[in-house]
Formats: structure tokens, sequence, C-alpha cells
């Protein structure tokens, strides 16, 4: 090949490489899928035969905006029975009520359903301190308000410059779109793995990111929300006036 012509054809090769389609990882037994109606209207129906056991599924964003099709899109999983969950894009410049309260009025969550997800991936004009108090503010309302403990989702740069050292005790939902697993600081693992944002499957019209969890399936199982056990009434004390 002349070498003037070298240039073009690496361009064309690196275009091609950011359009080939993500293949599955065969070494994790749990896969799952992550979407919002940028993957349009889904035929749930056809996941579970192609080996999807979960799904994050995009909720709310902000104060105010609503997925148009977070409410198809979590009944229907749960009617194939495909593991759902919910996830928050958070806007750092937002109140963080107003995300918190976005967020608990349009998630029901089940016992059986996978805990809340925090989206964050971009600052906002924010400080790293200000980011951090924020992330932590609507983490702990949520935790309260369902009592489960909530999973931070962010690609891997952005997770380890901003968040690693804050969160060390929150589970972690991390994009890194490689063949190599994640690499979290400080040595934390990681509980699900974006490895791909490419992903063909039947039932969803254009690609679909693709999701490991670390685990087997009786691990993901205990991640699950439980039934909350109301705490049995205290007697009085004997002779006490009713």
């Amino acid at each position: 090949m002349p070498h003037r012509y070298y240039w073009i054809f690496f361009i064309f090769l690196a275009i091609g490489s950011c359009h080939q389609a993500t293949d599955r990882r065969p070494d994790y037994v749990v896969q799952g899928i992550d979407v919002s109606h940028h993957q349009s209207w889904i035929d749930w129906s056809l996941l579970p035969d192609q080996g999807i056991h979960f799904a994050y599924i995009k909720a709310t964003e902000g104060g105010d905006l609503v997925d148009s099709l977070f409410r198809y899109n979590w009944c229907e999983a749960q009617s194939v029975g495909i593991r759902r969950g919910a996830y928050h894009y958070f806007r750092p410049n937002a109140p963080v009520l107003d995300q918190v309260l976005n967020y608990i009025r349009e998630v029901d969550l089940e016992p059986g359903d996978l805990p809340p997800v925090l989206d964050v991936e971009t600052m906002d004009g924010v400080t790293n301190e200000q980011l951090v108090e924020k992330v932590r503010a609507w983490l702990t309302m949520v935790e309260i308000h369902y009592r489960t403990k909530p999973i931070l989702y962010s690609y891997q740069r952005f997770y380890n410059q901003h968040l690693a050292s804050a969160f060390s005790d929150y589970p972690v939902w991390i994009a890194r779109y490689s063949e190599r697993v994640p690499e979290l600081r400080p040595l934390k693992e990681w509980h699900f793995w974006q490895y791909g944002d490419r992903g063909e499957l039947a039932g969803i019209k254009g690609p679909v990111d693709f999701n490991a969890f670390s685990g087997n399936p009786v691990d993901l199982e205990e991640l699950l929300v439980k039934p909350q056990v109301l705490a049995a009434p205290s007697r009085p004390p004997a002779g006490a006036k009713p």
C-alpha cells in the first residue's frame, strides 16, 4: 500500500472498530443489560432465552425528568422473570432533594428487585467536594427510604478520580469497555461491569449495553431487595395502665 494511503486505511480501521458489536463474555455466568428509551420498544419475551438474567432500567434524571419508557420496561421485565433494577442519572447542579423525590415517586421497589442505582458520570460545573456531598446525600436518603443500600455507577476513570476515596463502602457498577476487568482504587472489588455498549439481542432494535455480575446466581439473589419485617409491638410493663 502506498505510504500516503496509510493514514486513510487506519482512519477507516478505527471507525470500523468503534462500531464493532460487543461479544458476550462467557467467563461470567450472570449476564444482564441496561436500557432506556434509547432502545425504543423492547420485546422482553425474547430476552430470557438469550441468557439475560437481569436488567437495569433508566427511571429518572435530575429533578424532574422521567424516562418515557420506564413504566413499560419496568413492568415487562418483571413479567418475563428478569431481575429488574432502576437507575437515576444524577445531575450535580440540580437540588438533591428534588432528585430523590423524582426517583422515589416513580420507582416502587418490591422484594426480589435489584437495589437502586445512582449513575454519576459528570461534574456539571461543581467542585469535587460539592459532588461528594451531593452524591452522599442522595445515597443516604434513598437508602433510608427503601431500607437497602444503593449501588454507585460510573465509568472507571471518573470513579477512581472523583468517588473512590469517599464511597468505598458502597457496591459499585463500573463501565469499562475493554477486555480487561475494572481496576478500582483503592483495591476495591466491583459488583457489576458494563463491558460494552454495542450488544445485539433479538427483541431490541439497535445496540444495547452488556453487563456482567461478578458472582454466581446465588450471590445475585443475596443482593436483591429483601421483604421488610415489621417489629412486633412491645408489651407494656406489668401493672401498667392501658
